[in-house]
């Protein structure tokens, strides 16, 4: 049984191993967005596949809304500093991503664990709505004038590449144990402008470390997986903002129906620990926090004999702080292409 439950979930951890995609539209921080992709690593978040090369193609929908700081942090570099004590400000926002990664487990161990690395490339739409209702005239940093207590609305959107994401790993097994450690660096080459607020990369490096335990017992079929770390962010040079350290930490309570079918529940909480700074944090150290929960499920089928893995979830955000809330939706679809023995 034990085989046939980690044969069949190998691939359901690929997009949990590269865990970030740099398309996250709600996260406070500069332009209020982060690297890491809360709910990456829930299912099966300490297990790490046997030898061989994995592709995965992440598909990632967000839609969220926000008012007050939160609002005018995703805004800022459209609306201006001011808006907070001059305006009502509210914003819509949605994203689709589409993020493929490529994962390579080594056949030889390293400190008696499998070791593998992987890389992510997004590229996908992003659009955000900006609604005014303002409290005295005030001047847009484009020049267009508003009068007092009038209401005006204007929105951006973009399809872009984002910045790719290194990914390195180093994972164990001890009978129902597996835990996992790993490193994610966003090298900040993708397609960014200035002027807008629905950038998919960010124009700085960042560093994501994570540690991951799963507990599977293969008789009952019961799972328990947690994942946790943090993100240090450098400061972007066009606009000299540096986001503050991030914490997140993830999990999934999930019961094994069959070798091919899976279903439970996840949740993640994000908590900003240490404020923005630079000359560009212009509202101070803006720290965010969310939590959100939802079920996940996994289905896995043979397209002829090659074992094709699904992962469907879906969370709701709350008790939420400078940031939008909204709710996230994430299909994963994963094959191997070599599977060592």
């Amino acid at each position: 049984m034990l085989k046939s439950l980690r044969s069949s979930l190998a691939l359901t951890l690929i997009a949990a191993c590269a865990g970030a995609s740099g398309s996250q539209t709600a996260f406070a921080a500069e332009n209020a967005a982060g690297i890491y992709l809360l709910g990456a690593k829930t299912a099966m978040a300490g297990y790490v596949p046997p030898p061989g090369t994995y592709v995965t193609d992440v598909n990632y929908y967000y839609s969220g809304s926000a008012g007050g700081q939160a609002a005018v942090g995703i805004a800022l570099r459209q609306t201006g500093a001011l808006l907070d004590i001059q305006a009502d400000v509210s914003i819509d926002a949605q994203a689709y991503i589409n993020a493929p990664i490529a994962l390579w487990i080594a056949p030889e161990k390293v400190l008696g664990g499998n070791v593998g690395f992987g890389v992510m490339v997004p590229v996908g739409r992003k659009k955000v709505e900006i609604g005014l209702d303002t409290f005295a005239q005030i001047t847009l940093p484009n020049g267009t004038v508003i009068d007092a207590n009038r209401s005006f609305d204007f929105d951006d959107a973009s399809t872009k590449f984002g910045d790719p994401l290194l990914n390195a790993l180093l994972g164990w097994h001890q009978g129902n144990w597996h835990w996992t450690v790993g490193a994610l660096l966003n090298v900040p080459i993708g397609q960014w402008d200035t002027d807008s607020i629905t950038n998919l990369s960010f124009n700085h490096w960042g560093l994501d470390t994570t540690a991951a335990v799963t507990w599977l017992d293969p008789a009952k079929g019961h799972e328990i997986s947690v994942a946790a770390g943090f993100t240090f962010n450098w400061e972007n040079p066009a606009t000299d903002y540096r986001t503050g350290t991030e914490f997140h930490v993830e999990w999934a309570l999930i019961q094994h129906l069959s070798k091919t079918f899976t279903i439970g529940i996840s949740g993640y909480h994000y908590q900003q620990v240490t404020g923005d700074s630079g000359s560009g944090a212009r509202l101070g150290d803006f720290e965010g926090r969310v939590t959100a929960i939802g079920p996940v499920m996994t289905y896995t089928f043979e397209c002829g004999k090659i074992p094709v893995t699904t992962q469907l979830e879906w969370m709701h955000e709350f008790d939420v702080k400078n940031r939008a809330e909204g709710d996230m939706g994430l299909l994963n679809i994963s094959i191997p292409l070599s599977i060592g023995h």
